[in-house]
């Protein structure tokens, strides 16, 4: 090396140690310097790098901004046992099991107590002091290598402050305020800051991840032998600390189980009040030399344990992951886990959305699982809480669809079967067309459809209008009294308004809301609808107040799709009604403008409850499926159930069904 090219080194080290010693303020929350002077040096450094990219170093702080390149997550294995914690959902668990290693051992011990972080868990590999690796948690054996991503965390040192071999374990989180920024901002809003986290933390374009505020607390470490061995846990946290790293300092240390009396419970009650969300509390033996002598379990260390705050919503174990093939095509992983009773039913299937949720969860056939049902309805998987015991690594979709064998293709988040004939999408054409709330054609239940199928009688809507009931009378299930119910139902179908032809057909984004917004808009007809689509006219569509573009683009591919158009002209050869009847009613006075109605319940006039809300939106209502912050009225009936207690709790106001028939008979008609 010349003396031109050790003086730019010199230059470039002197920066980057300036950098990463202000990088480690900042993260302390105890900054040294403006902004304004941290770009000033960033700048100089980044300036110094483009014009040496063979002097640059592997800790520089320019590597947090990521790269726009795309890059797979190989699967590596981990050197450290990344085990899982056993479990007590009360006090006196957690104080048995203290009382019994304190028999056990017969000595005084302590014990830790750290806060567990609702984030994702993440091992950090450094060699000689660099970071050279960062893996998930994976399967316990074998993670996913997010290094790049990882390095864009300005908590994470991308080098220590001495040259240790080091394997550090840590959670990423969020903030419960950026993530509440970060949602607002969202076209599908994530349930929680944790899913958020995972799912950044697997993007492929580590630019992406930096754009995040990301934040990280590390809690053990495995260091190479003769490397800073500490005596307790409660020592390493500090040798962490000096290396660089951010640890929790709400940790607490307690010398026996009588001084945990209370603590538990005055944790449980300030967890809302922290910056971040926590689960529960992890209790571990201070002293590393007990630790060894009480060792493992096949699957968790026997030195410590996790307490919950709140009994599990439910726990199972994943016994098989299937995939079931909608109406447009989209395949949907369903887990099939072990029956078990949430919220007063049995529940066995469980959605998984797509191929990123499983890897966000980093779910493997035979994993101990974490079901809620979200709004009380949708069973969920939430987390993974223990690992499988047979090595079964991370499920993955099928390259062929389970229905017709055709090629399962990726568009954007999901798989797609794109065989217009495969069964399962007929099948599901078919119900939804004819289902409540569509077309609502008595008789045509799902084993119906099948049969239909089975006999070629049916593969799109207007094959249900030209089929001949009366020759199925000889087939089990189709009585003269069944025929009779579907021909009669059929015939009152063709008097279906547009309105509910529209949404019927089962246009991906076009549902009840998106109909009758486009009708009010002015496109009043089908027609009118695909000339929009042919000419592009995303101006016009995303003009529409509550049309993104995601949902005129989808209008516009799905009306231009020759297949569409044909079924369309199917379906008006049989006569339906493809263009909205001028009404010849004078207008109602708009009393509920700006205001928000969710209906719940049942009721005595209003059946069904539709009727009550068609009510209120030909007053100027809007009229939405669930209570949020943004509901200013709640319809209650009889049986209004957690929407009612959500309500309450927000401070929405309460309309009974009496007080709703007085409101509409004080509008003057």
């Amino acid at each position: 090396m010349d003396t031109g090219d050790q003086q730019i080194t010199a230059r470039m080290d002197g920066l980057i140690e300036e950098l990463n010693s202000m990088n480690t303020s900042y993260a302390q929350g105890t900054p040294e310097v403006s902004d304004q002077t941290y770009d000033a040096l960033y700048e100089t450094l980044l300036q110094l790098e483009r014009e040496h990219p063979d002097l640059v170093r592997a800790d520089s702080p320019t590597l947090r901004v990521g790269s726009d390149l795309s890059a797979d997550l190989p699967e590596v294995p981990h050197t450290i046992p990344v085990l899982s914690l056993d479990k007590a959902y009360a006090e006196s668990a957690i104080t048995s099991w203290m009382e019994r290693i304190e028999k056990r051992v017969e000595q005084q011990l302590s014990f830790v107590i750290e806060e567990k972080i609702d984030g994702v868990s993440i091992v950090l590999y450094y060699e000689d002091g660099l970071l050279v690796r960062a893996v998930t948690r994976g399967n316990g054996y074998v993670g996913n290598d997010v290094t790049s991503n990882v390095r864009t965390i300005r908590e994470v040192p991308l080098r220590l402050k001495r040259a240790v071999t080091v394997a550090v374990r840590g959670e990423i989180f969020l903030t419960r305020e950026d993530f509440r920024q970060l949602n607002s901002t969202m076209e599908i809003e994530y349930a929680n800051p944790r899913n958020l986290t995972a799912g950044t933390i697997r993007r492929i374009r580590s630019s992406e991840v930096a754009r995040l505020p990301l934040r990280i607390f590390v809690y053990e470490g495995f260091f190479s032998d003769g490397q800073m061995q500490p005596e307790t846990h409660a020592g390493l946290l500090d040798d962490l600390r000096l290396l660089g790293f951010i640890i929790n300092p709400r940790y607490h240390i307690c010398s026996s189980s009588d001084a945990l009396t209370g603590y538990l419970e005055d944790a449980a009650r300030e967890r809302g009040s922290l910056p971040y969300e926590i689960d529960g509390l992890v209790i571990k033996v201070n002293e590393f030399p007990v630790r060894e002598s009480l060792g493992y379990t096949g699957h968790h260390p026997r030195w410590a344990i996790a307490y919950k705050f709140e009994a599990p919503m439910a726990e199972s174990v994943v016994t098989a992951i299937d995939v079931q093939i909608g109406r447009t095509g989209r395949a949907t992983p369903v887990a099939r886990i072990e029956p078990v009773l949430i919220g007063g039913s049995t529940v066995s299937n469980v959605t998984l959305h797509n191929q990123d949720y499983v890897e966000l969860l980093e779910l493997c056939i035979g994993d101990t699982v974490s079901v809620s049902k979200r709004g009380d309805v949708i069973p969920a998987v939430e987390r993974v809480i223990e690992k499988n015991e047979q090595g079964n690594r991370l499920w993955h979709m099928p390259e062929r669809c389970p229905s017709c064998g055709g090629p399962l293709i990726r568009q954007g988040a999901h798989h797609f079967c794109t065989d217009h004939d495969c069964p399962d999408q007929v099948y599901g054409r078919l119900t939804f067309f004819v289902g409540k709330g569509q077309m609502d054609i008595d008789g045509l239940g799902s084993e119906t459809i099948r049969t239909l199928i089975s006999r070629k009688l049916a593969r799109d809507p207007a094959d249900l209008y030209h089929i001949d009931y009366e020759q199925l009378i000889s087939e089990p299930g189709f009585g003269p009294k069944k025929v009779q119910q579907i021909s009669k139902s059929i015939r009152e179908s063709l008097d279906r308004p547009y309105e509910v032809v529209l949404r019927s057909l089962g246009i991906p984004e076009v549902g009840k809301k998106a109909s009758q917004l486009l009708i009010k808009s002015g496109i009043r007809s089908i027609d009118q609808l695909i000339e929009l689509a042919q000419h592009g006219e995303v101006e016009q569509l995303t003009g529409i107040r509550g049309f993104g573009e995601k949902t005129a683009q989808t209008i516009i591919r799905e009306f231009s799709d020759p297949a569409v158009l044909e079924q369309i002209e199917e379906l008006k050869a049989v006569g339906l009604s493809f263009c909205e009847q001028q009404s010849e009613q004078p207008a109602l006075p708009q009393v509920f403008t700006d205001q928000v109605w969710c209906v719940t319940g049942s009721f005595e006039h209003y059946q069904p409850r539709s009727i009550a809300e068609k009510l209120i939106e030909a007053r100027g209502g809007r009229v939405v499926s669930s209570v949020t912050g943004k509901t200013t009225h709640l319809l209650a009936g009889s049986s209004a159930g957690s929407k009612l207690a959500k309500a309450q709790k927000l401070g929405v106001r309460i309309v009974a069904e009496q007080e709703f028939t007085t409101m509409l008979e004080d509008v003057p008609q």
